[in-house]
């Protein structure tokens, strides 16, 4: 990734670009979920769900309240244990591993509700997300050995120019707790991106906006993805999926019933009768 990010909030070209060739058939996917169930109890929450993410897309994920979105970023996350199927990160199987190592193989999540640490400072926050890909031993920064004092001047700086990505360099020094709700969405991608993922998962990242807010986020995760990042998106703002994503998959009550580009999803009449609802006046 990028040390320099972009900051302009305007998405590069190339990210089109990045999108064609990241979705060529024959391309080895980023991450796969194949025939993905999980079971609790007596309910199965996500039944055989099959899709692939491709390096340099976003991916939105869909479907009504209850179709088995957040189970399956819970499943590819290590929240929970798959029962059955497979989660793959550039073929590599990530079923039952801990969630700190699922982070250090390269996947990174934002909560629908916002998991802050409010009583340290909106930087303090995004260097704890550096710490995963920190290389001095617990010993060597008891000892303070010059490497561990490189390493935490380094990722000082690092932070800061996170939070310039994301665009709140001058709430720094602010506690997280004190920050208005929008920057602390902001401020949760970037502890998030500290971890150098491969894959950004996003779960609702524009609930609580105003119609502003949200046009800036997709901005943002424009940007994001023109630095070199892959997104998964969990977001009930039709509006805004259609607008950011390269392909949506959907699902209800937990199987998949639609994979495709923005214009063939919300065309789809399975789409259309399970989430969508027929259009009206006010919908254009």
């Amino acid at each position: 990734m990028s040390s320099h990010a972009n900051t302009t909030g305007a998405p590069s070209s190339s990210a089109a670009a990045s999108s064609l060739l990241a979705t060529t058939p024959g391309a080895e996917p980023l991450l796969q979920l194949k025939n993905l169930t999980m079971k609790f109890g007596g309910l199965t929450a996500v039944n055989d769900v099959t899709f692939d993410i491709h390096r340099g897309e976003i991916l939105g994920l869909i479907g009504p309240n209850g179709a088995g979105k957040t189970t399956c970023f819970n499943a590819l996350t290590g929240v929970y244990k798959p029962t059955s199927g497979d989660v793959l990160l550039e073929g590599k199987r990530l079923n039952g591993l801990a969630q700190h190592k699922i982070t250090r193989a390269g996947i990174a999540r934002t909560f629908q509700n916002i998991r802050l640490f409010g009583e340290m400072t909106a930087l303090e926050n995004v260097v704890v997300g550096l710490d995963v890909r920190h290389r001095t031993s617990v010993g060597g920064a008891l000892l303070r050995l010059p490497s561990h004092y490189r390493e935490e001047r380094e990722s000082i700086e690092r932070g800061y120019e996170l939070l310039e990505f994301v665009g709140i360099q001058d709430q720094a020094d602010r506690l997280a707790k004190h920050l208005p709700y929008g920057y602390q969405r902001r401020l949760e991608i970037a502890r998030a991106l500290a971890t150098e993922p491969k894959l950004l998962c996003l779960d609702e990242p524009a609930a609580g906006f105003n119609p502003a807010e949200k046009e800036q986020l997709m901005e943002l995760i424009q940007t994001i993805r023109a630095d070199g990042y892959t997104v998964l998106l969990i977001e009930h703002d039709m509006k805004l999926v259609t607008g950011v994503t390269d392909r949506i998959v959907v699902l209800e009550f937990g199987q998949l019933i639609a994979n495709g580009t923005p214009a063939q999803v919300t065309s789809d009449p399975r789409v259309i009768t399970a989430y969508l609802g027929e259009p009206d006046d006010d919908a254009a």
